[in-house]
């Protein structure tokens, strides 16, 4: 039986990195795409056309990109720790990425979570089109995917907790039991209910009743 259920955003919360800055390294516009992304977690874009703008910047760029982009990804510290004893606790361990499936699926499998969503870039002849293929994974969605996990894990939304830095975790904190800051913007340290102030994950599991 599940205790309860943690879900984390990705970018600048499991890991230490904006992947999409990642792969505009290899795109040539990193600058212009990380300043865009600075905007949008701080709430003064809208999410969806923020994403498309930057993922247009990726266009032609060969798919192996993605696996080098996921080679240079640095997991958060502590996160690793903190998910086994979220799990040896009987809890379980989503995370929702306004990021892209194809990093955060190998990314699961290394810290082993129970639940992912993420964008699908989409892929034609080899090469990243420019574009996401599907529903966009906004903040809306990422609510859904909180209150569908815990449907699934038969637990309640006041066992929930959610863990994030952006504009766009802000529906998905408020819907869950515990909201938590962590590297977060001023908008999402405003409105949560606990504020991490470093930046090891492991700072969490003594307000979890957990050791890790």
């Amino acid at each position: 039986m599940t205790k309860f259920l943690v879900v984390f955003d990705v970018d600048s919360t499991l890991i230490q990195d904006e992947v999409i800055e990642l792969l505009a390294d290899f795109a040539g516009s990193r600058e212009q795409v990380a300043e865009i992304t600075h905007r949008a977690m701080s709430g003064e874009l809208d999410f969806e056309a923020s994403l498309a703008e930057r993922v247009q910047t990726l266009r032609s760029l060969p798919e192996s990109v993605l696996v080098d982009a996921f080679e240079q990804i640095r997991v958060t510290d502590g996160a690793k720790e903190l998910i086994r004893a979220i799990h040896e606790a009987g809890g379980r361990v989503g995370a929702v990425s306004g990021g892209f499936s194809q990093v955060l699926n190998p990314l699961a499998e290394l810290l082993t979570l129970d639940f992912t969503r993420a964008n699908d870039l989409e892929i034609e002849n080899g090469q990243l089109t420019g574009r996401i293929s599907g529903k966009i994974v906004d903040r809306a969605a990422k609510r859904s995917a909180l209150i569908e996990w815990a449907a699934a894990c038969g637990i309640e939304l006041s066992q929930t907790v959610a863990v994030g830095d952006g504009s766009n975790d802000l529906d998905m904190m408020q819907a869950a039991g515990l909201s938590v800051a962590f590297n977060a913007k001023a908008v999402v340290r405003d409105q949560a209910n606990l504020v991490l102030a470093g930046l090891d994950l492991r700072q969490l599991a003594p307000v979890l009743g957990l050791k890790a």
